[in-house]
């Protein structure tokens, strides 16, 4: 009988994946001869009603430029604590049994997992409990410390500057404050390398408290010198000093999933009492996990993929594909989640942007 191997993709959705699940067909059909099943919805397709589908060559043809997954993903299926209905109350399960039973009666073997953090401690979890498994990092945040990069992060800064270059005229033509709102939760990656590209006056981000005052005086400065609007881009996790983190749902209120959201109003509010300026703030949310996906991430996540397999092939499980430097790895997945990839305060990046006259907080 044919090998039988099974790919996921959970979390939130970004630009690559569907690369990676090309490479990923292409590379155990033509090098290998195994069959390819993906499990649609990330782990909600092994819980309750298990859906899958056979992918084969056919399947993937055509979908290495576009965005999303073909496959379905869900940030809410995690089976170790699986929102379930007790006597009309809602309650967080360990399911997990459930999944290795569902896995078993597909008759795959071993589960490629993508995804990020989130993704990546459940196959761990998972791991641990005997079901073979690889996986690949997928974030826009970047927040994997074990890979240099994950694929969907560039395009995601792109589609980011690209916002940017279009604020900044109508910007100055109305002599505002723009804020513009950015993902990656408790990193802050995509702010300060958009706010770089994309000529922002001010980057606040997670790794960085903020002082309101200084913010205010940085843009009051601005307007002597005769720029009279400014661009503010922030991250969805950053805090001002002494503050706390603007959410728009507990993990208590969303069963077990933190909903960062609306830290965009919240400085637009504290700045209004310092300043003389209209005020407007711009979300971007989810526009920056659509597209197509740029170059870069098209080629690593195919390299990725081509590396899963290969771990595969080598019987190299509770592995994780990564980058380092221009050579393809791979790492202990435990060893990829015990740490968070954030941006050093005093690294070179934020150097950078205090060198270019960019004020990041402090």
């Amino acid at each position: 009988m044919k090998k039988t191997i099974a790919i996921l993709t959970g979390g939130g959705d970004c630009p690559g994946l569907n690369a990676v699940i090309r490479a990923v067909v292409r590379t155990a059909v033509n090098c290998h001869g195994w069959r390819v099943l993906g499990i649609e919805d990330g782990f909600e397709g092994l819980l309750d009603k298990v859906r899958w589908r056979e992918l084969g060559l056919d399947s993937v043809r055509g979908i290495l430029p576009r965005g999303g997954t073909i496959l379905g993903t869900s940030n809410r299926g995690n089976p170790f604590s699986y929102p379930q209905i007790v006597n009309g109350v809602p309650e967080l399960h360990d399911v997990s049994d459930k999944v290795l039973d569902a896995f078993k009666e597909l008759g795959a073997e071993v589960l490629i997992a993508v995804g990020g953090d989130g993704t990546l401690k459940i196959a761990q979890g998972l791991y641990e409990k005997g079901l073979p498994v690889v996986g690949i990092p997928k974030t826009i945040d970047n927040d994997l410390r074990a890979t240099d990069v994950t694929f969907g992060y560039r395009t995601a800064v792109a589609t980011v500057t690209e916002a940017l270059d279009r604020l900044h005229s109508t910007a100055e033509s109305h002599h505002r404050v723009m804020i513009v709102e950015v993902m990656g939760r408790d990193a802050g990656w995509i702010a300060l390398e958009s706010g770089i590209a994309g000529s922002a006056d001010a980057i606040l981000i997670p790794e960085i408290p903020y002082r309101v005052d200084r913010l205010c005086e940085a843009i009051e400065n601005r307007r002597r010198r005769g720029s009279r609007f400014s661009i503010v881009v922030v991250a969805e996790g950053a805090t001002a000093y002494a503050g706390k983190k603007v959410v728009q749902q507990t993990a208590a209120e969303n069963l077990g999933v933190e909903r960062l959201g609306g830290v965009g109003h919240e400085v637009a509010r504290q700045l209004d009492g310092c300043l003389d300026m209209e005020i407007r703030v711009v979300i971007l949310g989810h526009l920056q996990r659509g597209g197509s996906p740029e170059p870069f991430d098209r080629i690593l996540a195919s390299r990725f993929g081509v590396k899963a397999v290969e771990l595969i092939a080598r019987k190299s499980f509770g592995r994780m594909v990564a980058l380092r430097g221009r050579q393809v790895i791979d790492v202990e997945i435990a060893k990829a989640v015990s740490q968070l990839n954030l941006v050093d305060p005093g690294g070179e990046l934020v150097g950078t942007a205090e060198s270019l006259g960019i004020m990041v907080g402090r």
